[in-house]
Order: C-alpha cells, then sequence, then structure tokens
C-alpha cells in the first residue's frame, strides 16, 4: 500500500497538480528526517538534511521519470546531502568505529567456533521495554560506520529491495548483501550486550538478600 501511495503522488507531482507537493512533504519528510537522523547522527543535521533533500526534489521534479521508483529517488537525494552534510558538520564524530567493535564475541568449543548471542526470550514485553529496545537499535545504527548503517537503513528501515539499494548506493547487490549482513550482526550483537546486563540486573533481583525479619 505504501508503494501505491509513493507512485500516485510521484504521478501528482509529475501532472503538477495543485497541492502535489505539500502532500509529498507530508508523507516522505518523516521519513527522509528519520534516515538523515540516523545516517548523520544529530538531530540539528538530520532537520538540514531533511530540508535540502525536500528542495532538491522541488527543483529537480522533471528528472523524475517512473512513479514506481520515487523512494529509492528521493533516499538517494537524501543519501547524497547526509554526505554533503557529514564533511561539513561540526557534530561529525572524531572518527568512525571499526566494524569489529560491533561484531559478536566468539569462543572455540569442541564443535568448532560458535558465535556468543543471548537468550533473546527474557526480553519482558510492556511498552516501557519496547520503546527502550527501539532507543537502543537506534543508537547501536547510528554507531555503524557510514558504508554500514547506509545499507541498513534502506533495506530494513525503509524496505528497499537489494537491487534499489546498490543503485542508490552505487555498489553491486552482493555488496549490499555482504555488508546487510554484517550489519545485523553488529546490531544483534549490541542488543546482546543490553540483553546480557537486563538479565543479570534481574537475577540480582531474584536472587539477592533476603530482608532482615
Amino acid at each position: 500500500m505504501e508503494r501505491d501511495t509513493e507512485s500516485q503522488l510521484a504521478r501528482q507531482l509529475i501532472a503538477g497538480e495543485a497541492g502535489a507537493f505539500d502532500r509529498f512533504v507530508e508523507y516522505f519528510r518523516p521519513k527522509i528526517f528519520q534516515y538523515s537522523w540516523l545516517m548523520c547522527g544529530h538531530r540539528e543535521d538530520a532537520e538540514e538534511v531533511a530540508q535540502e533533500t525536500l528542495l532538491k526534489v522541488f527543483e529537480n521534479g522533471e528528472q523524475l521519470r517512473e512513479p514506481g521508483k520515487i523512494r529509492s529517488w528521493v533516499f538517494r537525494i537524501a543519501k547524497n546531502a547526509c554526505l554533503m552534510k557529514r564533511r561539513k558538520s561540526i557534530f561529525a564524530p572524531a572518527r568512525e568505529l571499526s566494524l569489529d567493535e560491533f561484531m559478536p564475541a566468539k569462543h572455540q568449543d569442541e564443535n568448532g567456533v560458535r558465535m556468543e548471542i543471548a537468550d533473546w526470550s527474557s526480553l519482558p514485553d510492556g511498552k516501557a521495554m519496547r520503546s527502550e529496545m527501539r532507543e537502543l537499535l537506534e543508537k547501536a545504527i547510528r554507531e555503524l560506520p557510514e558504508a554500514y548503517r547506509s545499507v541498513i537503513l534502506l533495506r530494513d528501515m525503509e524496505e528497499l529491495s537489494t537491487q534499489e539499494t546498490a543503485r542508490i548506493l552505487d555498489v553491486s547487490d552482493d555488496v549490499v548483501k555482504t555488508r546487510l549482513h554484517r550489519a545485523r550482526l553488529a546490531i544483534r550483537q549490541r542488543l546482546d550486550e543490553y540483553l546480557r546486563g537486563n538479565g543479570a540486573k534481574e537475577g540480582e533481583k531474584t536472587h539477592g538478600t533476603a530482608p532482615a525479619q
């Protein structure tokens, strides 16, 4: 349904219908901002990137030829705007973390090398916990090296295809698949670390010293 809505917005933009751009902004601005915030790492930069992306869409609407590809077209503009912003931003990190700093720990046993993964079944249910996990997920994404962050945002957050993501990033389909796999493992590691810590706290509550009578 989302793709149908986007195609309809694109056709309205191409036809120059009254109010078409306002409807486009209302629909796409939250998506562009979310992508830009996680890519750029700072809300002020994300606001500027979102504004610049929308302005470029307005100025270059005649370049949109295929309504069905409007999402990939918009996010290609957003990606370029993000790259330019990060080069100049006062909020840019002093260094990009290595992906190795995110990868799951491994250990050797009689069956070979195994990956250490926390038990996700221990995750408590509830709105507060889901909100906390979402914040943790977004933080982990923002900390990923840029090449991996861009892939996981486009594929998993924006649900673009491998082929669309490859065109936006100017890489091959195989590169997208490899980076996505490694990015997902890295994100999984960050969430596992949280769950291990959370499980330890729950254990302290359960097995703590009994109060004096």
